[in-house]
């Protein structure tokens, strides 16, 4: 028996809620000092999560389950019928969410040898191009220089702003 979406959602909708709790949980277990420090960032993602999950649970109730049988378009005369086209269902392919986690497991071994600069431009990229569709070509030069922007972004923002050294790796003499 098949359950309706709405209660799927809903089920997503509180697993991320009990989720982001327990990610609240562990990022207030973080030692830290005044103003910003290592858990500023985890416990403001677990908020964002947690407004997420409520958008979810939310969701599922307004929508209205869908029917179970198709509905019929009804014809007129000598009028020839015309197929509705349905939208194709995203598919997620098992190669695209192989890669990825390949990807988000090589970042977090090189991350402290090679450092956080050039392990975020190598992930941003590869990442871009595991997520360009097979139909569409990639644009090569503009996934660098967002992952290379972002990169620099993110990195200063944590050393200059936030007074949080990330791994700087290979270009520890250089920064």
């Amino acid at each position: 028996m098949r359950t309706p979406p709405n209660k799927k959602e809903l089920i997503i909708g509180l697993a991320m809620i009990g989720s982001s709790l327990a990610y609240l949980v562990m990022a207030y277990q973080l030692p830290g000092h005044d103003g910003v420090d290592a858990g500023t960032v985890p416990a403001l993602l677990a908020g964002l999560l947690i407004l997420l999950g409520a958008m979810q649970v939310f969701s599922a109730f307004a929508r209205k389950p869908a029917p179970a049988e198709a509905a019929a378009t009804p014809t007129t005369g000598d009028l020839p019928e015309v197929p509705v086209e349905e939208a194709a269902p995203d598919i997620i392919e098992p190669r695209t969410v192989i890669l990825t986690l390949a990807l988000i497991l090589g970042y977090m071994a090189l991350l402290g040898p090679v450092g956080f600069p050039i392990m975020t431009v190598i992930y941003l990229y590869l990442q871009f191009l595991v997520l360009t569709p097979v139909t569409q070509k990639a644009k090569h030069v503009s996934y660098l220089l967002i992952a290379v922007i972002s990169s620099a972004v993110i990195f200063l923002l944590f050393r200059e702003a936030f007074d949080l050294m990330l791994p700087a790796g290979l270009l520890n003499n250089f920064i």
